[in-house]
C-alpha cells in the first residue's frame, strides 16, 4: 500500500513587502504578501468552507527571515525545490557554506496574520550599535520597500504535524503575567490580541521612550502597562514592576494557604513557596517553555537574557512560582550582535 506524504509542519513562503509602516521612532512595520500565504499559521488551523477566510490567532508564533546577502541574492538550499528540501536538509547546506557565502538567518515574530488577504506583519526594532550600526534584519527593514522580496520559513496550517514556535503555553491558567522589552514587545501584543475574553492578568512591556507606546487591544481583561525607560537604565522599569507585581502576588498565595484545610491543598495549586534553581551559565540556553496544567497562574517573560534571567529567578526563588508557571526567552544578550 502506498504512503500518503505527511505535510510538513514548516515550510518555505516567498514574499514582497506591500508597506511599510514607521509606528514609533524604535517600530517599524513591514506587510508581506505571497501567494501561498493563504497556508501560513500554526499547524492543524486551517479551516474550509465559509470559515476558511478566519485567520488563525498569532499568539508568539516565531520564523525565520531568510534574508538576502549584500548583493541581494539568496544561496541554493533546496527551499523551494520539488519536493522541498527539509529543515535539516537546508540548514545543514547552510551551515556547510564559507561564512562570506551565507546569508543572514534571523528570528523574528509574526504580528499579525490575515490569510483571507495572504498578508503578515513583522514589526521590527530599530535599533543601532554604538558605532550606528543596525543588525541584518533591522537594516533590511530599514531599506526595504514595496515589491522586495523576502523568503520567510513558517508554519504551514495544513500540516497534522506541530512545528512548534509557540512559546505561549498557559494551559489551563487564566491569570496571566506577560513581561517583556522592546524586543518582545511584537509578540507580547499579538498574545493581547489573540486571547478570548476569559483571560485576566496584566502586562508590562518596556519600551525606549514614550513615543513608542503603541496602541493595542485585547478582548481579555488583561491590564497593559507600557513602561517607557526614557534614559533610563535598560531592564530598570521591568523590574520594578514585575516586584511589584511578586510584592501583591505574594500576599494573595499567603492567603490562599491560610484558607487550605491541612491535607486538602488543590492538587496542582501554587504553595507560593520559594524554590531552588540552578545556576545558568553564560552559555547556558535560556529559554524554557513552561507546562502549566492544574495552575491558576501563569507568566511570559521575553527580552534580553540579563533581565528576564533575573525575572524568572525571582519569580520563582522569591515570589514561589513553580517553574512549570514561567515560559521565558532570552531574545537577545548584551554585548552580542543584534537582529
Amino acid at each position: 500500500m502506498q504512503q500518503t506524504a505527511v505535510r510538513p509542519a514548516t515550510r518555505a513562503y516567498l514574499t514582497q513587502v506591500v508597506r511599510v509602516v514607521r509606528l514609533s521612532p524604535q517600530f517599524l512595520r513591514i506587510t508581506l504578501t505571497g501567494e501561498d500565504l493563504e497556508h501560513f499559521g500554526p499547524a492543524g488551523t486551517a479551516s474550509t468552507g465559509l470559515e476558511a477566510a478566519a485567520s488563525p490567532m498569532a499568539w508568539d508564533q516565531r520564523i525565520k527571515l531568510f534574508l538576502p546577502r549584500e548583493d541581494g541574492s539568496l544561496p541554493e538550499l533546496g527551499l523551494f525545490a520539488d519536493p522541498p528540501a527539509s529543515i535539516m536538509e537546508w540548514y545543514t547546506a547552510w551551515r556547510a557554506l564559507d561564512h562570506a557565502e551565507r546569508n543572514p538567518i534571523r528570528t523574528y515574530t509574526v504580528r499579525a496574520i490575515r490569510t483571507y488577504a495572504r498578508e503578515v506583519d513583522i514589526d521590527f526594532v530599530i535599533h543601532h550599535d554604538e558605532h550606528g550600526h543596525a543588525g541584518p534584519a533591522a537594516a533590511w527593514a530599514l531599506a526595504a520597500g514595496p515589491g522586495d522580496e523576502l523568503v520567510i520559513i513558517g508554519p504551514d496550517r495544513r500540516s497534522e504535524e506541530s512545528g512548534g514556535g509557540i512559546d505561549f503555553t498557559p494551559g489551563s491558567a487564566r491569570d496571566l503575567m506577560l513581561a517583556g522589552d522592546e524586543t518582545a514587545v511584537p509578540a507580547i501584543c499579538a498574545i493581547l490580541e489573540s486571547l478570548p475574553e476569559s483571560y485576566s492578568g496584566e502586562a508590562f512591556l518596556e519600551v525606549p521612550s514614550s513615543d513608542d507606546v503603541l496602541d493595542v487591544a485585547s478582548r481579555s481583561s488583561v491590564r497593559i502597562y507600557w513602561l517607557p525607560r526614557n534614559g533610563a537604565l535598560h531592564g530598570s522599569a521591568l523590574n520594578s514592576a514585575v516586584a511589584d507585581w511578586g510584592t501583591r502576588r505574594s500576599k494573595i498565595f499567603a492567603a490562599r494557604r491560610a484558607a487550605w484545610e491541612p491535607g486538602r491543598e488543590p492538587v496542582g495549586a501554587l504553595t507560593g513557596t520559594p524554590q531552588e534553581l540552578p545556576e545558568l551559565g553564560d552559555d547556558s540556553m535560556l529559554w524554557e517553555t513552561a507546562a502549566p496544567e492544574g495552575f491558576r497562574e501563569y507568566a511570559w517573560l521575553a527580552g534580553e537574557a540579563g533581565v528576564i534571567t533575573g525575572l524568572r529567578r525571582y519569580l520563582v526563588k522569591e515570589v514561589g512560582l513553580s517553574r512549570k508557571q514561567v515560559s521565558f526567552m532570552g531574545y537577545w544578550k548584551h554585548g552580542r550582535p543584534g537582529a
